[in-house]
């Protein structure tokens, strides 16, 4: 059983309002003080209104839900206690004219000043799954592997389908404002663990990047744990939305691994860049209310006939997850994702109702 971990980005927003405000720093303090919150669990992002989580190591999906679900708790009352709410929506629905100031350290003030117009539009939010791999050779192996999987990952987990208090006409305007970064969007095909680190080195070196932090593909190795990290998702309204995301990931790893020792050759072509680039985009546009990529058969169908696809080819490696997984992905075709909720609500309950509507999913209501 492959180990995991995921890790959340938040919003802090006003409640009345529902425009981002610079209180990081406030309700990092806050969150510091409640016995439910670990020592440094929560740190600063780019910008002074959001925050990141972490949960520990974990081998169960029952662990990751619960770590999720007490520590949006715990922020959810700090950022209550400083007048602002917590917000799992993975773009700010509204905002001022005015820029959220950067996090006051020397690598966000850095990139600021590098791409500051793109700095101050990161109004944006992720979720990442870590997997624990034994070593890089076994994450490039995962890395090729999951790549095809990626349309259909950012297509489930739309959930920023407003800026501006507009509608962007994408599920996932967050994949289109996080691509514009120069090194983001679905990575290379590498040929064994040396070849990723002769690339990503290469791209610092010549001076194209300034480390490898700013590897921004949406499957890369971390450089600081032994784990290979899908990046591609949106942050979830709901935490039983993430813990499905995350066990999806898993299970189409411990396939992936099974077929590789077992000398199974993968059952599908793979697919061009440009090709996977044009699906990415597709899903980001989409989301769920229109057909999801399949890559098992090379194409767009119908969003039922896509996750059937995706849970025959996890279900050998899927065990006892499945019973966080399909359920919720059978909510998903039913009820919408993210953003298909966000637009809903928009349009029957207006601001107020999308405002109290994201507080409400985001502790789990």
């Amino acid at each position: 059983m492959l180990t995991i971990g995921v890790e959340e980005e938040y919003l802090l927003l006003d409640p009345a309002t529902g425009v981002p405000v610079a209180r990081a720093a406030q309700v990092c303090r806050a969150a510091g003080l409640q016995s439910a919150m670990e020592q440094d669990e929560v740190q600063r992002e780019l910008l002074q209104a959001q925050l990141e989580v972490a949960t520990p190591v974990c081998r169960e999906l029952e662990e990751v839900g619960g770590h999720l679900l007490r520590m949006r708790h715990a922020l959810g009352r700090a950022a209550s206690e400083d007048g602002c709410l917590l917000a799992a929506c993975a773009g700010a629905p509204f905002s001022d004219r005015l820029p959220v100031p950067v996090t006051d350290t020397l690598r966000y003030r850095t990139m600021h000043g590098d791409a500051p117009r793109l700095t101050d539009e990161q109004l944006i939010t992720g979720m990442h799954v870590h997997l624990g791999i034994p070593d890089r050779a076994t994450g490039v192996l995962l890395l090729n592997g999951l790549r095809p999987w990626l349309p259909l990952l950012v297509a489930l987990a739309a959930n920023s389908p407003l800026s501006q208090g507009t509608d962007t006409g994408f599920a996932s305007w967050r994949t289109v404002v996080f691509g514009r970064w120069p090194v983001s969007g679905p990575p290379p095909v590498f040929d064994g663990a040396d070849d990723y680190d002769r690339r990503t080195r290469a791209l610092v070196e010549c001076g194209l990047i300034r480390d490898v932090g700013q590897i921004y593909w949406h499957i890369r190795l971390s450089e600081h744990f032994p784990t290979v990290e899908v990046r591609a998702m949106d942050v979830q309204l709901r935490p039983d939305e993430a813990v499905m995301l995350a066990g999806t990931v898993r299970a189409l790893a411990a396939r992936l691994l099974g077929d590789a020792a077992a000398g199974r050759p993968a059952p599908w072509a793979r697919p061009e860049a440009e090709a996977l680039a044009a699906a990415v985009w597709y899903g980001a546009r989409h989301g769920c209310s229109g057909e999801l990529f399949d890559p098992l058969h090379g194409r767009p169908c119908a969003p039922g006939d896509a996750v059937a696809a995706l849970l025959e080819f996890t279900g050998p490696a899927v065990g006892a997850d499945e019973r966080h997984i399909t359920p919720v992905l059978e909510r998903i075709l039913r009820e919408g994702n993210g953003a298909a909720r966000q637009l809903r609500e928009l349009r029957d309950g207006g601001r107020g109702g999308l405002i109290r509507m994201i507080a409400d999913q985001t502790t789990g209501v």
